[in-house]
């Protein structure tokens, strides 16, 4: 009988507004703000952000200065920079820029890889090891996230077996790490800790990250019970900007700031100054024009105490 997986004591957090949350924004944050708003980040103890995506200027024009925004920002220690590629192409040009890590990304569900990829996972897994190739002797890290692992939003659910045979092809292909996605946010707890549990048991060596969308407003309830499976690694974006412009229904990712909240909270070690991150959280509505939907930054820590009110006379 195998032991159970111990909750982590220390989490790490990929920090995607960049390339997630501005990827649907209705401005185009200007390069120079772009700049200045990722080395704000790199400040706070994130261990990864997602600075961009080489992606076709024409499929995603908030992410047109993709390059510009990797050459510009300031690399710190014990920070890693990494950037979604789509194919060959994109992979050359981040390679060019130096980045840290590479994150490829396909769908578990045939409908919403031919929506947002135009190509099946299987199409998606023969691209993948072209673009393996091209990596060879970079030593970048290679991570693939898999989109629709806990539901698609055309085809409903998509069974656990047929998620852990495409972990198993992307391992066997020689991708090191897998991101867990939940894509428009239609995962449970109870299935979030029973994938995780699965995937850990059977390649305790891949590191998993998680990535929930909160589009139901589950996406803590979700990180809580992937942790308390073993999971030390999680997307998130700051404010809970976010969402696919693939897939119907896919509204903001689960809040960095909020996200750090509760771990810390509990006793979780986040490495990340949430004062700190707050203090960029803030700058948020400035930055991309309207409200965001973090709470933390409106309430305030759990730690936050007031004046009493003035004793009434009678």
């Amino acid at each position: 009988m195998n032991q159970p997986i111990p909750c982590p004591t220390k989490i790490e957090i990929n920090e995607v507004a960049p390339r997630d949350g501005l990827q649907i924004e209705a401005r185009f944050v200007p390069t120079e703000e772009k700049i200045r708003w990722i080395d704000a980040l790199s400040t706070t103890g994130l261990r990864r952000i997602e600075a961009t995506s080489f992606t076709s200027p024409k499929a995603i024009p908030n992410l047109r200065d993709a390059a510009d925004v990797v050459t510009g920002i300031q690399r710190r220690g014990g920070m890693d920079i990494t950037v979604l590629v789509p194919n060959v192409k994109g992979t050359e040009r981040a390679l060019a820029c130096q980045v840290d890590e590479i994150n490829l990304v396909m769908s578990a569900s045939n409908s919403h890889g031919l929506a947002n990829l135009r190509m099946t996972p299987e199409q998606s897994l023969e691209q993948f090891a072209a673009i393996l190739e091209v990596t060879q002797g970079s030593g970048v890290f290679i991570n693939a996230s898999l989109s629709t692992t806990f539901g698609c939003p055309f085809e409903g659910e998509v069974p656990e077996v047929r998620v852990l045979e495409l972990v198993e092809k992307l391992v066997a292909l020689g991708i090191q790490g897998v991101t867990l996605c939940d894509t428009t946010g239609m995962a449970n707890p109870a299935q979030v800790k029973r994938l995780c549990k699965a995937a850990l048991e059977r390649w305790p060596e891949t590191p998993f990250t998680l990535h929930f969308h909160n589009t139901r407003g589950m996406g803590l309830a979700n990180a809580l019970a992937a942790w308390e499976a073993g999971i030390s690694r999680f997307d998130a974006s700051l404010g809970g900007l976010g969402g696919c412009p693939f897939a119907p229904g896919a509204s903001g990712n689960v809040c960095t700031e909020d996200l750090v909240h509760m771990f810390e909270a509990m006793g979780v070690d986040t490495g990340v100054d949430l004062d700190a991150l707050l203090e960029v959280a803030a700058t948020l509505p400035d930055l991309i024009g309207h409200d965001v939907p973090g709470q933390v930054v409106k309430a305030g820590k759990s730690t936050r105490r007031y004046a009493m009110p003035a004793q009434r006379t009678t």
